[in-house]
């Protein structure tokens, strides 16, 4: 048996791709899309029909480039989800635009015209995953999507056990940690550049929010995300769900090797942690405090921005 097929028995797998050939290729439960993914789709030669199919749809809304190209973003955004969701038996993750990150209000707008266009496809709400960073103002937009509207929300950019504690105090339905962004801040700020996988720190960085989240019983899934290395999705094996490029699924698929359990809620349950409460002068603080996952918020915000930037030109350019 597969490490890949192993994984799935104890493991959600989840394909971080927009690239439905790959989807296609590893039959994954779910499907999580960001900027990036969706640019690296959109230039390829056989997802043009629906490059053109959203810049059609852009220019039949009219008014200013400006608001006919962001129109054409949302729809392009639901496309891909809708395609996939025709491949998964699960959810797809779609991106809320990252320069709403410190905007409640706006995020929330956006996520429900993002649900409207799902649903115009026939797509439920329950198949649908609204990512939205992990900031202050993306937690709040979550809490009111969640109990307001119903709609399952995935808090992206996390890097932090305050982060994460926020989140699930919220109500949000999955979180999504990223072990290997975590990994390159340490690989780049200290003297330690190499670590195994159990001592790799993005490891550790979800390994307490596991712990924390099953400890206390709150129902928050964790879906660990941005991975470096296969080592590092087999120690995390037993997470509720790990979302994985097609290259590192492929390299699970051709392992042999056993892969051990080491996340479960049994041992959660024997840990000795404080409950925390988080409020916004203390997330504030302990973000502030901490640098690392301050750095890497900031900096996953500006370059999900810069791709969705990109996606914005390349599509303004076949207006």
């Amino acid at each position: 048996m597969s490490a890949l097929e192993q994984l799935k028995k104890v493991t959600t797998i989840v394909a971080d791709t927009g690239d439905f050939e790959a989807i296609n290729l590893f039959k994954p439960t779910h499907a999580t899309t960001n900027p990036t993914l969706i640019l690296n789709a959109a230039i390829m030669e056989r997802y043009q029909y629906l490059v053109n199919d959203a810049v059609n749809y852009g220019k039949t809304k009219g008014g200013s480039m400006t608001n006919q190209v962001e129109e054409a973003m949302d729809y392009l955004c639901v496309l891909f989800g809708a395609e996939i969701l025709k491949i998964i038996p699960g959810r797809v993750s779609t991106e809320i635009d990252a320069r709403l990150s410190f905007d409640t209000s706006r995020s929330v707008e956006k996520a429900l015209k993002l649900v409207s266009l799902y649903k115009a496809f026939g797509i439920r709400r329950d198949r649908i995953l609204l990512k939205l960073a992990s900031t202050w103002e993306g937690i709040r937009a979550a809490e009111i999507l969640e109990k307001e509207y119903y709609i399952h929300c995935n808090l992206t950019l996390l890097f932090s056990l305050v982060q994460a504690v926020a989140c699930a105090e919220a109500g949000v339905t999955l979180i999504s940690p990223f072990v290997g962004r975590i990994l390159d801040w340490h690989v780049e700020n200290t003297s330690i550049k190499t670590f195994q996988p159990q001592n790799d720190p993005g490891v550790i960085s979800v390994t307490k929010i596991y712990h924390y989240f099953k400890k206390y019983d709150y129902k928050t899934s964790i879906m660990a995300a941005s991975f470096r290395n296969t080592g590092e999705i087999k120690a995390l094996a037993g997470c509720d769900l790990l979302t994985i490029s097609p290259a590192l699924l492929s390299e699970l698929k051709a392992d042999r090797n056993d892969v051990q359990i080491h996340l479960s809620v049994s041992n959660a349950k024997q840990q000795n942690i404080r409950k925390m409460c988080i409020y916004e002068n203390k997330f504030r603080w302990l973000m502030n405090e901490d640098i690392m996952a301050s750095d890497k918020l900031a900096e996953g915000i500006r370059k999900f921005t810069m791709d969705t930037v990109k996606l914005e030109n390349l599509l303004r350019s076949l207006f």
